[in-house]
């Protein structure tokens, strides 16, 4: 009968500090989301945020030590959702075509559309949003390598392919149409600029760069 007690004992939750709720650590997520888009990062207010998902503003402390750690940890859960590696296809276009599906689900949002821009401008501003967004921005070039390896194990590349020019090339025409100029391309237009990214990384080689 000891021993049960015991055991009971063990079981037990304990009780003392809450233990945070994913439910309402996506509802905070949310809320700073909206937030920010709102008003931008420098108007940004806890108080806002917690109110807006419901809570008081001790639950975003009992996460978050400051707003700028409330900010890291939000923008790395979009980070993770970007860099979700695409199905495999046969060839570089394919595989580009993939990347970009993917990417625009989430660039297409009107709050990632809001956001992002306020977040550079934070980053030319602040040492640490700049760390975040080196961050997030880490995550998307970390994934179009993956299927730049890909093509080049498949000899569908060359190896001396330049691969900073090739992951500029595979990332930014898509982020700069949507963010940038706040245009959503269609699927027949994302098709037809995947070929032509193909023909550009096959062309894009360290030899050819420096003649």
């Amino acid at each position: 009968m000891e021993r049960n007690r015991s055991d009971e004992k063990t079981r037990r939750k304990p009780s003392g500090a809450a233990v945070p709720r994913a439910d309402l650590t996506e509802a905070l997520y949310r809320a700073f989301f909206e937030e920010w888009a709102e008003r931008g990062f420098s108007a940004l207010s806890l108080e806002r945020v917690a109110a807006r998902a419901g809570a008081g503003k001790a639950a975003i402390y009992r996460r978050f030590p400051s707003r700028l750690a409330f900010a890291d940890a939000a923008i790395s859960t979009l980070g993770l959702q970007i860099a979700l590696p695409p199905a495999e296809h046969q060839n570089p276009a394919g595989d580009t075509l993939a990347l970009w599906f993917r990417a625009r689900a989430v660039l297409r949002h009107p709050l990632a559309r809001r956001i992002l821009p306020d977040l550079h401008a934070e980053a030319a501003r602040s040492a640490e949003m700049r760390a975040i967004n080196d961050r997030l921005a880490l995550a998307r070039r970390e994934q179009a390598e993956a299927l730049l390896n890909r093509a080049v194990c498949r000899g569908q590349l060359p190896e001396q392919v330049d691969r900073d020019l090739a992951l500029d090339l595979m990332v930014a025409p898509l982020y700069w149409r949507m963010v940038v100029r706040g245009v959503t391309p269609s699927r027949a237009e994302l098709a037809m600029q995947s070929r032509a990214i193909e023909a550009g990384l096959k062309a894009s080689t360290r030899d050819s760069a420096r003649q």
